[in-house]
């Protein structure tokens, strides 16, 4: 089918201009002012924002962590993330048991997710141990699509300094995105410890137990270790303090390549009072690794936001039901599974943010689709309105509304936006030329996402 988008405010990369897009055979073929050309269907868009479909490379769909399991699997999670105007994802893969290659981790996901996803999807690979056969097969799955794999500080499959350093090694010489979990964790071990005697397990605690100097500190070691392998490409994901983007400004500014700087929405919006609110019942809802912190830190993020310090906004999305797996532990954070919606919520909430702050839409754009195809291998296919790009567009409407549970579609029970006020809601989604939702009409199949091979 072909289709015509017209007199919209279309954001490109680095302008926004009045102009028409005509899609054609899945792809952005003409861009223009008053385009005259016939098409099957035809979009006004005037008085609407018209941006690149948003890329969250931050997911955790079907997640399984043995005692819980995300409650969102590749097709309710797609769904809500297509609701939200995202039209390509790249997940983040679960260990599977102990000695799993990272073929095997690879071709579980492709179970998980082939049939399922109503948009386009990729995979991080992941390390949860390492010997040299695991080693060796970063280039083996680089060769097939997967450029990025993700290792971890903490947790119970982290790797130790020495297994990273080999890692990263190893990436240089593939050309493999390292993304990194960073918070120290023999800190925050010894600081629940100190909390489990002391009996201070409401949910405030799970902040007080991950302060910020475990992050930082993290970050920095990973930067240096980066250093001594060569500088490959470095991917700090989640970045959520002032410290922690501090140690990622320092290194930059004395010549470190290749280090990209990732935030999620809940950094930059939520604060950790969320864990004092409403008693220990509702602060259970929040727990995420890692936590929420305090204002100076979102403001921090903000600056790095207008500064080009902050290169990516994903989200992290992680849901697990709140009545069954969440509220039990509201008085024993330790117990609680680590993690929260909000592949939905990100691009208009970070809008509406960036419209407070006079931040440029083009630069907001920037992070929520530009950067994160490039880094990771999406590009030139996703991530810009230009000619020869998927034609993957959402298309935004000015519009007061009020982000409630009840029009969410993640299959989560609870969203950690309830009752923001948002200034923008998204009305059209067209994912590859195909209109998959168009002013409360959803019409996305199940299973018609493609996986997509990365490359460089």
């Amino acid at each position: 089918m072909s289709l015509l988008i017209k007199n919209g405010k279309v954001i490109l990369s680095e302008k926004s201009d009045m102009l028409d897009i005509f899609i054609e055979d899945e792809k952005i073929t003409k861009i223009g002012k008053n385009l005259e050309i016939d098409a099957d269907k035809i979009i006004d868009a005037e008085g609407k924002l018209v941006l690149p479909g948003g890329v969250d490379v931050h997911t955790h769909m079907s997640l399984d962590l043995g005692e819980y399991v995300a409650v969102d699997d590749f097709y309710t999670g797609t769904v809500a993330a297509s609701h939200g105007g995202t039209t390509t994802i790249v997940d983040h893969i679960a260990s599977l048991s102990k000695g799993s290659s990272l073929r095997d981790m690879i071709s579980h996901y492709h179970d998980l997710a082939d049939g399922k996803a109503v948009i386009d999807y990729s995979f991080h690979g992941a390390l949860y141990e390492l010997d040299d056969d695991l080693l060796e097969e970063i280039k083996d799955i680089y060769d097939i699509g997967i450029v990025s794999l993700k290792i971890y500080t903490t947790y119970s499959g982290k790797l130790d300094d020495g297994e990273m350093l080999r890692v990263l090694k190893r990436a240089k010489e593939t050309g493999t995105v390292v993304c990194v979990h960073c918070e120290n964790d023999r800190a925050i071990e010894e600081l629940r410890r100190e909390a489990i005697i002391n009996n201070n397990l409401s949910p405030i605690y799970h902040a007080k137990t991950r302060p910020n100097e475990t992050e930082a500190e993290a970050i920095n070691r990973l930067i240096y270790l980066s250093e001594i392998a060569g500088c490959p490409k470095l991917y700090i994901v989640h970045t959520s303090t002032k410290e922690g983007l501090e140690e990622i400004k320092r290194a930059r500014a004395r010549g470190v390549k290749n280090l990209f700087c990732e935030t999620c929405t809940q950094y930059l919006t939520l604060d950790e009072s969320k864990y004092l609110e409403g008693g220990n019942a509702e602060g259970i809802k929040y727990i995420m690794s890692p936590p929420l912190r305090k204002e100076e830190d979102i403001e921090a993020l903000w600056d790095g936001v207008k500064n080009g310090d902050v290169d990516v906004i994903a989200t992290d999305h992680c849901p697990f039901f709140y009545e069954l797996d969440k509220l039990p532990h509201k008085d024993n954070f330790t117990a609680a599974p680590g993690g929260a919606p909000g592949v939905e919520e990100r691009l208009e909430v970070i809008i509406t943010e960036g419209m407070k702050r006079n931040i440029p839409i083009e630069k907001l754009v920037e992070l929520l689709s530009q950067n994160p195809s490039k880094i990771f291998g999406l590009y030139p296919k996703k991530g810009e309105i230009a000619v020869g790009f998927d034609g993957d567009i959402a298309i935004l409407k000015y519009e007061d509304y009020t982000i409630k549970q009840e029009n969410r579609h993640s299959n989560c029970d609870y969203t950690t936006y309830e009752n923001y006020e948002a200034k923008v809601k998204v009305e059209t989604v067209i994912s590859r030329g195909e209109i998959i939702l168009d002013k409360e009409i959803y019409s996305a199949t199940k299973g018609r996402g493609k996986f997509i091979q990365r490359k460089f």
